[in-house]
């Protein structure tokens, strides 16, 4: 049976949650920080923080009080916004909704397979896709629609950093690969390069694990905020998270389905977010990776937890 808020108290939880992050916190040592963004060597291997939100408030524990960039983990937000402005059919029509097993950044299906579309819009590639389908005028007003969905949704206005940006944007020849090929073909709309730089700033938006847990939470009542207004569709939300459990944790999300079993995004930061559905929405800060590019505590607490609680939705 799954894990019942109603059989504990907040501090029940509070004691718990310490413990696991006690128990994992040592996995921080068996990764290390994203250095191909070379801002992002900065991190500090040894973090690892979470919090977790459900209709009874939040417990924290660890390192979980700063800010970090969102990278992939914005994949699900302008996701969202697409499927929301352009529906359904309009944005499968320039990305798939398949998995992949190659790495988050790799071209070789989109050269490969017919129609030549990312497979799904968790990848780099699909993500780039989904950009360029937001609506808005020009590359100020489209990340100005995404931070202030993102500001709507955790009740404090948000920006991005500038340093991530820049250095995104010097390092991003990959995604430009991506971009162009997709330009080539079709499926990408509009000009590369303004595309590019609202992808490559999306990815730079800084959150809390606080935040974090918050959009999961979002997440977790079907895209109804606290004050009961229906920000985005329960279909929408329906697409996203069921992306999040086939894609979500990039090449290594059918072994998390399995461990953990929730759905979840991360990011090359450092960052997870994670839903359990009409329950709890869980941040989690751990920027040292494992070989997939998922924070190797943050997978490892999260197994745990899972455990713990009887979270798996399987």
């Amino acid at each position: 049976m799954m894990f019942s808020m109603l059989a504990w108290n907040t501090d029940d939880w509070q004691i718990d949650l310490t413990d696991a992050l006690t128990m994992n916190r040592h996995w921080t040592g068996n990764g290390s920080v994203a250095d191909y963004i070379p801002e992002l060597r900065w991190g500090d291997p040894n973090q690892l923080g979470i919090v977790v939100t459900s209709n009874y408030g939040s417990i924290k524990a660890g390192d979980c009080g700063m800010e970090f960039t969102l990278q992939s983990i914005v994949k699900i937000l302008t996701l969202m916004l697409a499927l929301e402005d352009q529906g359904e059919e309009k944005v499968f029509s320039h990305v798939g909704s398949e998995p992949t097993g190659d790495p988050f950044n790799s071209i070789i299906k989109l050269e490969t397979t017919s129609p030549r579309k990312p497979l799904n819009p968790m990848i780099n590639a699909g993500a780039i896709a989904v950009c360029s389908l937001l609506s808005g005028q020009g590359v100020e007003g489209k990340m100005s629609r995404i931070t202030s969905f993102i500001s709507t949704i955790i009740n404090r206005e948000v920006g991005y950093s500038h340093a991530v940006h820049t250095s995104e944007k010097e390092t991003g020849d990959r995604n430009r690969a991506l971009a162009y090929f997709m330009k080539d073909v079709g499926v990408l709309i509009g000009d590369v390069d303004e595309v590019l730089d609202l992808y490559f700033r999306c990815c730079s938006i800084e959150l809390t694990c606080s935040e974090l847990a918050r959009i999961g939470y979002f997440l977790a009542m079907k895209g109804r905020l606290e004050d009961g207004c229906q920000l985005v569709s329960k279909a929408t939300v329906r697409l996203v998270t069921t992306f999040m459990v086939t894609c979500g944790m990039y090449n290594a999300s059918g072994e998390f389905a399995i461990h953990v079993g929730i759905p979840a995004k991360s990011g090359v930061s450092g960052g997870i977010l994670a839903v359990v559905p009409d329950t709890l929405g869980i941040g989690i800060y751990g920027p040292s990776l494992d070989d997939k590019g998922n924070s190797i505590g943050g997978v490892k607490l999260l197994q745990d937890l899972s455990k713990r609680w009887d979270l798996s939705i399987f």
